[in-house]
């Protein structure tokens, strides 16, 4: 029985169905709910939070982390009107090593993630997150497909 679940949110759409799914799961199990955005560095232009970032970077993750802490606050408080234990967390890196390495480091028993449900050659240039945290996950990982795949 999971005591802990994770959330991982990337606040589109296909993240809504997860959102339901960790609901319906925390509720029937009475677990404690994590919510969890990953700040892609990737995409902000280097590849880690650790070293030196150059001052306009450090700006820019900054402002992003600003917002990402107020989208996360709003998904958390709709949980906490649900009734939930939650909490919410944004940490900056890899998406798929950064939820295994924070649901290691915080003893989730099972973490549910939502798909972007990519085929052909979106999904060869965009990769899977979910894809790559369900082949190195100790914890169970449930994935829940948006309702149309693109």
């Amino acid at each position: 029985m999971p005591r802990r679940i994770l959330l991982c949110t990337d606040f589109s759409e296909n993240s809504q169905p997860a959102g339901r799914m960790a609901s319906i799961c925390a509720r029937a199990f009475g677990s404690n709910l994590l919510v969890l955005h990953v700040i892609n560095s990737k995409r902000i232009g280097f590849s880690s939070p650790e070293g030196e970032v150059p001052v306009d970077i450090k700006r820019l993750l900054d402002n992003i982390r600003e917002s990402c802490d107020q989208a996360l606050q709003l998904v958390a408080d709709q949980f906490r009107e649900e009734g939930h234990n939650v909490t919410a967390h944004c940490v900056t890196g890899v998406p798929s090593s950064e939820i295994v390495r924070f649901a290691r480091e915080n003893a989730v028993d099972l973490i549910v993630m939502g798909t972007h449900g990519w085929t052909g050659i979106k999904h060869l240039i965009m990769g899977s997150t979910a894809e790559n945290v369900l082949r190195s996950s100790a914890c169970p990982v449930l994935t829940v497909r948006p309702k149309q795949v693109r």
